[in-house]
């Protein structure tokens, strides 16, 4: 490996890392919203049947369903040579599109703009991300 492909994996790779702690923050912050309300309404397990601590819960949930598989390929991209710009579009599409969601579930409980964006970003940067480690392992 040449000098200049090294330096860009490692630019990459920082880029990366910044999406993945700021995937990490967002976790926690959702996390501790549930803490928040279960402490609140005394409630130590289940949803108690509180509509907002349940939709609290589900945002969580959520989140920790699809984050992984966008942090997985987050991992992976500079190790296969990705340019900066597309580890760009994938964290910040993922991010932005886990964001949008998280506020649009926690308004209703219905379809919401910010559901139905985020899950299209979300989409969005986990098929692109799946294709790009496709294309970029077997290139």
């Amino acid at each position: 490996m040449d000098l200049t492909v090294a330096a860009g994996a490692a630019q990459a790779l920082a880029i990366s890392s910044s999406y993945i702690a700021l995937f990490i923050l967002l976790g926690v912050a959702l996390s501790i919203r549930v803490v928040m309300l279960r402490r609140q309404l005394k409630i130590g397990l289940g949803d108690g049947g509180d509509k907002n601590l349940g939709r609290a819960i589900r945002v969580h949930g959520n989140f920790s369903e699809y984050a992984p598989l966008l942090l997985a390929i987050l991992v992976l991209l500079p190790f296969l040579g990705a340019k900066e710009w597309l580890v760009h579009l994938i964290g910040l599409s993922g991010l932005v599109g886990r964001v949008l969601h998280a506020v649009g579930v926690t308004g209703s409980a219905g379809a919401s703009p910010g559901r139905i964006t985020g899950m299209m970003l979300n989409y969005f940067s986990l098929a692109t991300g799946a294709l790009s480690l496709l294309v970029l392992a077997w290139r």
